[in-house]
């Protein structure tokens, strides 16, 4: 252990002559989490909205204000003929377009049923799905309002044909949304920015160390000192993790202040997560310098394993149940994949260790199986 603390002293010296990557590794991650937390989005807002209003009732401006005063829809333009429907949306002016026909607020009235026509630009089709889900609800409200309203008296048929063509049922759904109310696509990737911030940062940076020693020609000066190679791995990570733990840190109060994102469970657990995460980060960034003979591909490894595996494989931006079945076997030796679940039971749900022990369980056994190969490595390297 003196061995291992005599290392983490020269490199932490190493690295406050080294100012400017301390300041990139503390400070770099909080500048992503901000840039990616504002770019990256899945909430569509301002879609801009035609209306075709063949009734023009009072009725059917009520029903397009629902649109409007909902936050998703701008309205852009009322048009007349159906032409300019497919003008409009050709020309990328408006993304979808609302058709009222004649006769909506009497038949309203007279309890017929009513259908409206919403025409929706399929060109990107995730966006073309959000649309089409945001026009169902808020056609649905409204023709529940409205059979409320124009109800003709209280009783077992105290339903009304809504605005869909489907009578109001006596039976109504109310959903509750737990943990995330509002549906913030924030509150769902700010967590997984953090992993994803946090993994590309420890690996790099401890990756590039090692090798660091072996283009200035220190390593050879390293193998003839007295150090064993578990002594020297531990030496060299203690102080890239303590400078990764306190910027993941940063990032997790950047992401309270800049985001809103709620903190509803315990801090030493949350700081437990963040350390095993970190470990093993840290190790696969050893087990990489062990390999590479450069900066440049050390570099390039450590991006390779860490930035697309973390995206992609992690529950990051894709859930893993859609992925095929030989992808989701693959994502098992991911860690991002373990500290996301927990990291999103911790902070979004308050949940105990209970719910998500086992993934704490393969967070500590991938850091101990990467600490174990970096250590056998460079062993084999030294003798």
């Amino acid at each position: 252990m003196r061995t291992a603390l005599a290392v983490c002293s020269k490199e932490l010296r190493q690295i406050g002559r080294d100012r400017r990557t301390l300041l990139i590794l503390l400070f770099v991650p909080a500048f992503f989490l901000l840039l990616y937390g504002y770019a990256l989005n899945f909430d569509i807002r301002h879609i801009k909205l035609a209306v075709q209003d063949r009734d023009r009732s009072t009725l059917s401006r009520e029903l397009v204000s629902s649109f409007v005063n909902s936050g998703y829809f701008d309205l852009v333009d009322y048009i007349d003929a159906d032409a300019e429907i497919s003008r409009l949306i050709d020309r990328s002016d408006v993304r979808a377009a609302l058709t009222v026909p004649a006769g909506f607020e009497r038949d309203i009235r007279s309890g017929r049923p009513v259908t409206v026509q919403v025409v929706i630009d399929g060109d990107n089709a995730n966006t073309a799905t959000t649309v089409m889900s945001y026009s169902r609800l808020l056609i649905a409200q409204y023709g529940s309002a409205v059979a409320v309203r124009f109800a003709p008296a209280p009783g077992p048929r105290s339903a009304l044909s809504g605005v869909q063509g489907l009578p109001v049922p006596v039976i109504g759904v109310e959903p509750r949304i737990w943990y995330n109310p509002q549906l913030r696509s924030t509150l769902f990737l700010v967590p997984g920015l953090i992993a994803y911030i946090s993994m590309i940062t420890a690996v790099v940076s401890t990756a590039l160390s090692v090798v660091r020693e072996k283009e200035r020609g220190t390593m050879e000066q390293v193998r003839m000192a007295p150090v064993n190679p578990v002594s020297y791995i531990v030496g060299k990570t203690l102080p890239y993790l303590a400078i990764s733990f306190i910027s993941a840190l940063l990032i997790i109060v950047s992401a309270m202040v800049l985001f809103d994102l709620p903190m509803r469970g315990s801090w030493p657990l949350l700081f437990l997560a963040i350390g095993l995460f970190l470990v093993g980060a840290q190790a696969q960034g050893l087990l990489i310098s062990t390999v590479a003979a450069t900066q440049q591909v050390a570099f390039q490894i450590a991006l390779l394993s860490s930035f697309l595996p973390t995206f992609i494989l992690s529950g990051f931006i894709f859930p893993i149940s859609s992925m095929p079945a030989i992808i989701q076997g693959i994502t098992y030796i991911v860690p991002a994949r373990y500290f996301l679940v927990a990291l999103r039971a911790i902070v979004l749900k308050g949940a105990g260790v209970a719910s998500f022990w086992e993934d704490m369980v393969a967070l500590a056994v991938f850091a101990t199986i990467a600490l174990g190969l970096a250590s056998l490595r460079l062993k084999r390297e030294w003798s």
